[in-house]
């Protein structure tokens, strides 16, 4: 199962139906929990998920509202006595704040810290770039390796069948025939996700190719001065950064408190954003990953 799960879509100000941000990306068999802010372990209870579902966190930077709720998690883990281990990625200059907030944790995890300092791959098929905000601040992209898909018909006119297909699949030829004569190639899927930044060379990289990107649309377009002077994404700018990347879906979360309807921030946004679907999240929300795109 593949889902993007959504806890929280509120910036600084939680509003009555916007919580802090929380994410939870349901991918293989692993739960990947982005920014969870204050009061992500209640959310994860309104969603129906376990928090022992978790099996890595990832923090794109150390403001409140992108971390405070790491504590509760973890503590709410431990209580359910999670054996699994716990990554929790996170900027290397934050490394004293991770630490001040899982110092009220109990110990008894298995939590393992990666703190990365630079671009590049931090755990298998995870990566991480530089987005551009007021402090050390990274945007993740889960990036599915290119798979192949057998094509029956073919496999019947080279006489291959049964455990011979998966020999075939393991050496990548069987009997003079290449598994590229009786295969296509299948598309891996992309996850990005995109948070406080300003327009930037790291958040058009991780939009590239995205089936699914998720990314902060705080402010208006109207607004555009106010985003720049706090580094934040305006909507247009948002949809912008989705369509110089070939994104199939966009959802846009992190909305400032002044908006009580963010459908005019959606309308924005779809305005740039070519052929991209645009969504505006709300609390709760779930998303399964869009199909595999066709060669």
């Amino acid at each position: 199962m593949r889902e993007l799960v959504v806890l929280g879509t509120a910036s600084q100000v939680p509003t009555r139906t916007r919580n802090h941000n929380g994410y939870l990306l349901l991918w293989d068999g692993q739960g990947i929990l982005f920014d969870p802010g204050e009061g992500t372990q209640r959310q994860m209870l309104h969603a129906g998920v376990s928090p022992s579902h978790v099996t890595r966190i990832c923090l794109t930077h150390l403001h409140g509202d992108h971390c405070f709720g790491l504590p509760g998690v973890l503590s709410r883990m431990d209580l359910d006595g999670v054996a699994h281990p716990i990554h929790l990625h996170y900027p290397a200059a934050g490394d004293e704040a991770v630490r001040q907030l899982i110092a009220v944790t109990s110990h008894s995890l298995d939590l393992r810290l990666h703190p990365h300092g630079s671009a590049g791959e931090v755990a298998d098929g995870l990566f991480v770039r530089p987005l551009l905000h007021r402090i050390e601040t990274y945007g993740y992209q889960l990036v599915e390796p290119d798979g192949r898909t057998m094509l029956p018909e073919r496999l019947a006119e080279a006489g291959i069948e049964g455990e011979d297909v998966g020999q075939l699949i393991h050496t990548g030829h069987f009997r003079g025939v290449r598994i590229e004569d009786v295969s296509e190639r299948r598309p891996g899927q992309r996850f990005a996700f995109v948070m406080d930044t300003m327009p930037c060379p790291g958040a058009e990289e991780l939009a590239d190719g995205a089936d699914l990107l998720v990314t902060e649309c705080t402010f208006s377009d109207d607004e555009a001065e106010l985003a720049t002077a706090y580094r934040h994404l305006t909507a247009g700018q948002a949809g912008r950064i989705a369509a110089a990347g070939g994104a199939h879906t966009l959802v846009l979360t992190h909305f400032s408190s002044r908006y009580q309807d963010v459908e005019p921030l959606r309308r924005q946004a779809e305005a740039q954003a070519g052929e991209t679907h645009v969504i505006a999240a709300s609390d709760l929300d779930r998303y399964d990953l869009p199909p595999r795109r066709s060669l």
